[in-house]
Formats: structure tokens, C-alpha cells, sequence
């Protein structure tokens, strides 16, 4: 996941760490003073946008799958602060924007129309009867 010059998305795309902008801040909840004193929380921003790794047909499918995610700039934000150490959190920022974007440039397999067999067709119809057959089965039925 973690590569020296970049994030490695998938075999034929690499984020350059020039693209990204790492903040350390102070994390919330539980912690007691360790928590209020160190900055270990890490928020990642990549600005999808005005990214150079990535092409248009990619940005494309970013903008329409992670429109929601996205600041009016165009940029994605990773917040991480799981861990109490903040290179832990930096890793786990990469590891985190790395699988949105691999999910988000899935494009998924057009599907093809099939029709029924006639088997099944048959197979279903004759299950149809039976069910009928089975309920006037067991209407009352008169005696005279």
C-alpha cells in the first residue's frame, strides 16, 4: 500500500506525495492527557481536481462516485486518528484513500440479457400446478 514516492492505488496508478497534504491535530475522545498534548490525529487532503496522476476518463469517475466526499475545490478529505501514534495514523490515511479511490475506479460489468431456459420455465409452471393442485385439495367439498 505504502510506497516511498506515493500512495499505490492499483498496478497502474501511483498518488505522488507532492499531491498530498498531511495536518497533524489534536485528537478527541478518550486518552486523558496523552491526548491533549500530542498531535496525532492526521487529516489527508487530495485535491482529485488539479491531480496530474490521474486521467480525465479517472477524474470523471471520481467526481460521479465521490462527488459526496468532495469540497467544492474537488478535494477528498481522510481523517485517521485510531491509533495513538501519529506515523500509525499517516499510514492508515494512505491505506484509507487508497482503497476509496481502487473502489471508486471499479467500472462494473455491463450486463448481458439472458432469457429463461425452457427447463426452468417449464420447472416453474409445473411447480405453479402443484401448488394449485395442493390448495383445491384441501377445499371443503360437498357431499350430497
Amino acid at each position: 500500500m505504502r510506497v516511498r514516492d506515493g500512495i499505490q492505488v492499483s498496478p497502474d496508478l501511483e498518488i505522488p506525495r507532492s499531491e498530498l497534504d498531511y495536518r497533524a491535530t489534536r485528537a478527541g475522545g478518550p486518552g486523558g492527557q496523552h491526548v491533549n498534548k500530542t498531535s496525532s490525529r492526521i487529516e489527508l487532503t487530495w485535491n482529485v481536481e488539479s491531480s496530474r496522476a490521474i486521467t480525465e476518463e479517472q477524474r470523471s469517475r471520481l467526481r460521479d462516485k465521490l462527488g459526496g466526499r468532495m469540497d467544492a475545490g474537488g478535494s477528498i478529505r481522510i481523517v485517521a486518528s485510531d491509533s495513538r501514534s501519529q506515523s500509525q495514523n499517516r499510514e492508515e490515511a494512505d491505506r484509507r484513500l487508497a482503497e476509496l479511490v481502487r473502489r471508486a475506479l471499479i467500472v462494473p460489468k455491463k450486463r448481458r440479457k439472458t432469457r429463461p431456459t425452457r427447463s426452468s420455465v417449464e420447472a416453474r409452471l409445473r411447480s405453479k400446478r402443484e401448488a394449485s393442485e395442493k390448495k383445491r385439495e384441501r377445499r371443503r367439498q360437498d357431499f350430497d
